[in-house]
């Protein structure tokens, strides 16, 4: 059975089996990644890698993942940056009583 090394950020060089690894492929922009739980310390480790590297880890049977950025990272945004002003008037906005309504563009029927 294959083993290969790499290198946990708190303990330094570990051996791992072929099913400890995840290789992560995004599949807009092609990077890559690896990630492994240390078999010491048992913390997540990631990763960055070559698209070389990756094809090694496939080819010798560590799974593959392939993910996708998120839609909104694609979206148009149009209008000018919300800024502290604008934060300090939604944090008054939800401290008042009928928030929900108000963002909703809903008439106090109350009133």
């Amino acid at each position: 059975m294959a083993t290969i090394k790499a290198e946990c950020h708190t303990c330094g060089a570990v051996r791992l089996r072929v099913a400890d690894l995840t290789v992560k492929i995004c599949a807009d922009d092609d990077r890559g990644a690896y990630r492994f739980r240390c078999p010491r310390c048992e913390r997540a480790v990631l990763h960055d890698a070559t698209s070389a590297i990756c094809a090694l880890l496939v080819s010798v049977g560590v799974e593959e993942e392939v993910w996708s950025l998120p839609a909104e990272l694609r979206e148009q945004h149009d209008g000018p940056a919300f800024t502290p002003d604008d934060m300090l008037d939604f944090h008054l906005l939800l401290d008042g009583g009928d928030w929900a309504n108000r963002l909703a563009g809903v008439e106090d029927a109350s009133a």
